[in-house]
Order: C-alpha cells, then structure tokens, then sequence
C-alpha cells in the first residue's frame, strides 16, 4: 500500500505547492510510482503541471462530492513519467458548503484514497492554507504530514497552532497521523535571518528537520509558469539539485525507517 503525506503549513507562501510538485517529481525520476492530488482551490499545483483547469473531466471537487464516483476517472497523466495527479477545478471553490451537507463528510479523500492507494509509491495532498474541511479531509486520509516552513520573519508564528491543528485531527479523525518532516525553503545562505530561522526550526522540531534546504532560486519561481517542475524545466539549476537531494534524503530516511 502507498503511503499517503499531506503538504500542509496554515500560512500561505511558504512553498507547499513548489514542494508538492517537485519533490514529487523527483522521486518519480528515481521510479517511484507517485500520485499528486490538489485540494486546493486555487489549483496551483494542477496548472504548475501544465494542466489548465477549464473543461476537465472528473476532478478532486467530484471525489469529495459525488457520492459512487470511481477514483480512476479523476486520475490524468502528467508530462512526468511515473506521477498521475488528481487535479482541481474552478468547483472546488463551493466543495466546503457542500461538504456540510454530506455525512461522514471528514472521510470522503481516505475513502478513495484507500481505493488506489495499491497502485502507488507515494501520495501527496496539496492541501489549502487554512483549517478547513478540505484540509481536515487530507489530514485524515493521510499517513503523515509534510511541512515546509519559509526562512523568513513570520515563518515561525503559525507553527505552534500548526502542531496543535494535526493534534486535533489526531484525536479526533486519525490517530495514527505523525509527522513526516519540516523542510526549509526560500533559504538564502548569506542572510542572517534565514540562518536564525533554521536555527528555530531545529530547536522545535528536533530530528523531524530535513538536513536539505531549499534555496531562493529564479528558476524554482519561473518553473510553474512553463507547466513544468524544476527537474525538467532546468535540471541543472539549485533548485533541481536541492530537490534532488532533498528526494535523496527522503527516501533514506524512509528506508531507515522502514528496518
């Protein structure tokens, strides 16, 4: 069975759907089978792969909603070898008034999840950044979370209410979500601050800190815009070396985890 990890930090920019698309990428280079599934409505990661959101078929809004549907129609191939994305559409928007409505409407992403989670390596959710209950129902399909954390001034603000939010999905929804791990992006080497930053992280968040950072780099922010992750649209630039070894590292870890 594919283990499932949602992207999530409550504060917005701090390169959730960046991590989502590349890292993603990068473990597909190294043959992972991997799926990506954007809940978030504003569908960064589904356009960063290149897919425009007008005119889909069966998307993440009819997977939450639509009682029946099968998971494989809301599955499309992406320019990548070996990573399917389930992506969002302009719909998504209206899914949490719609959710109210529906029972059991916290576990409507693990139902499906556990229908294709066989056919997969890796699953990551592109989660929104807020609580709300499309976020609650990645927090509760999922096995762990992934969370990246800007190296600049407010960056660590949210992060005690961060804990506190996947502790309350643990208690109530998912008693076996952990986290997976804190990764560091934006970071710029020459700046105090972001020095000062990871030197906060690590004191909070212990061993659960990637030892890889994320750099700044141009080519981390022009990427998207081609449709593309950084591995293909520049593989030589700091970003694709940093997400390459940051894939490195993650597998390790995994393996380490795994004996």
């Amino acid at each position: 069975m594919g283990k499932a990890i949602a992207i999530f930090n409550q504060k917005g920019g701090v390169g959730k759907t960046t991590t989502n698309i590349n890292l993603a990428a990068c473990l597909a280079l190294k043959g992972k089978k991997v799926l990506v599934i954007d809940i978030d409505p504003q569908g960064n990661t589904t356009s960063g792969l290149g897919i425009s959101k007008k005119n889909l078929g069966a998307t993440s809004y009819d997977l939450l909603i639509e009682e029946g549907i099968d998971p494989y129609t809301t599955i499309y191939n992406t320019k990548v070898n070996n990573m399917d994305i389930i992506p969002a559409s302009v719909d998504l928007s209206g899914a949490e008034i719609e959710l109210v409505q529906i029972e059991g409407r916290e576990r409507r992403l693990k139902k499906a999840l556990d229908t294709v989670r066989a056919d997969y390596d890796y699953i990551f959710v592109d989660c929104p950044p807020s609580l709300s209950l499309l976020t609650i129902n990645a927090l509760t399909a999922v096995d762990s979370v992934l969370i990246p954390i800007q190296c600049e001034f407010y960056a660590l603000e949210g992060v005690s209410q961060l804990v506190s939010t996947i502790d309350l999905v643990r208690r109530s929804f998912n008693p076996n979500l952990g986290i997976q791990g804190v990764i560091l992006s934006m970071f710029d080497g020459r700046a105090n601050l972001s020095i000062q930053v990871a030197d906060e992280v690590k004191r909070f968040f212990g061993s659960k800190m990637y030892s890889t950072v994320i750099p700044r780099n141009v080519r981390l922010a022009e990427a998207p815009g081609y449709g593309l992750p950084i591995t293909s649209y520049d593989p030589r630039s700091k970003g694709a070396r940093a997400y390459m070894a940051f894939a490195d590292e993650f597998l390790r870890l995994e393996a380490s985890n795994a004996r």
